[in-house]
């Protein structure tokens, strides 16, 4: 009998991996699989409910970060996280001392401050693109040969 309550549980968590598809609700339903096999065989309760509590943040710990790298691995970046990478051209000088600076990349005017506190970009420099601070650019300015994106 407590079988089958092991392989409710596990029913409930696949509906809810389903539902939210997080990638979190999966590995505590493998623990209640365990479980439920080894209420199958007659284990004690404690083992069945320790087994489940083990699998469970084993494989969560354990597989997770392997399975969101390559699950979401084909996701593609949008709005401003595409920017990083690519290259913008400065349009008034940047100087993080004197908090100024502007670049435009695809069309969009951005506030932009160097990666360097100490280095100043002249206006019309080409800059690429490291990093998102709020809605500051940080850039540092291109070298020659870098690859245009």
């Amino acid at each position: 009998m407590i079988a089958i309550g092991w392989l409710i549980l596990m029913a409930v968590l696949l509906v809810i991996e389903i539902a939210t598809l997080g990638l979190t609700t999966i590995w505590f339903a493998a623990g209640a699989l365990v479980a439920c096999i080894a209420a199958v065989v007659d284990a004690p309760i404690w083992l069945q409910a320790a087994l489940f509590v083990v699998v469970s943040v084993l494989l969560l710990i354990f597989t997770r970060p392997l399975a969101t790298k390559y699950l979401n691995s084909r996701t593609s970046k949008t709005n401003a996280e595409s920017l990083v990478g690519r290259t913008a051209k400065v349009t008034k000088t940047i100087n993080n001392i004197q908090a100024e600076g502007q670049v435009v990349v695809g069309g969009m005017e951005w506030t932009a401050r160097s990666t360097d506190e100490n280095v100043v970009i002249p206006e019309g420099a080409v800059v690429m693109i490291h990093g998102i601070s709020g809605v500051k650019l940080i850039v540092s300015e291109k070298k020659e040969g870098m690859k245009n994106e």
